[in-house]
């Protein structure tokens, strides 16, 4: 037969028909895999993994800046100038009274001394006789806890007198402040004719 005369053939590759289902002359063979021909025709390429940027957590607190304090230099003018004032004052107290003595230097025994004295009144302990007697009892308690702070502070910087002073000087404020809060609640829970007898508290 001439090649003109043969026969043309079509060969329907398809495994399923129009109805989704295996045609029973389809060839057995399972089909190449895409992901398989795509790997054998050469490299995929993969992009590159973007850097997520992330907005800065926020303070749960808000950072407050410490104050600045002097320079050495302001802290040195301002000394000499407190230092030139106070002797002009000095002066003029000496001028206004002739013979009087000059004011102690202040060290750690008259602070010690005279906080001292500001919680003994404070505990109506300058009340005049005869007259009923006026407690600033927080102020009291304000003034001791600052000898206590004193104390913390100054811990293995002080000489044995200075030491002994404020060990005394706390003992017995304390000791006050413990007698005078005893007074006030007998007072406060007293039934008696006058229940306002005793210290009273200044507020």
């Amino acid at each position: 037969m001439s090649e003109q005369n043969k026969p043309f053939v079509v060969t329907d590759r398809r495994k399923f028909n129009l109805d989704g289902e295996l045609r029973p002359d389809a060839d057995p063979s399972p089909e190449p895999d895409e992901s398989e021909s795509a790997q054998t025709s050469g490299p995929i390429a993969v992009p590159s993994p973007v850097a997520e940027t992330s907005a800065p957590e926020e303070a749960s607190e808000e950072v407050q800046e410490e104050p600045l304090g002097p320079t050495s230099e302001q802290a040195e003018q301002a000394r000499a100038a407190y230092d030139a004032t106070s002797e002009r004052l000095d002066t003029a107290i000496r001028a206004a009274n002739p013979g009087a003595d000059h004011p102690p230097a202040m060290s750690f025994e008259t602070l010690v001394q005279s906080i001292y004295m500001t919680t003994i009144v404070q505990l109506g302990g300058a009340t005049p006789e005869g007259q009923q007697p006026q407690v600033d009892i927080l102020g009291a308690r304000q003034s001791i806890d600052m000898l206590g702070v004193l104390g913390e502070k100054t811990q293995g910087n002080l000489s044995s007198t200075e030491q002994k002073l404020l060990d005394s000087a706390l003992f017995e404020l304390r000791m006050a402040f413990l007698e005078i809060t005893q007074a006030l609640s007998r007072s406060a829970a007293a039934k008696g004719p006058n229940p306002t007898s005793g210290p009273s508290i200044i507020r």
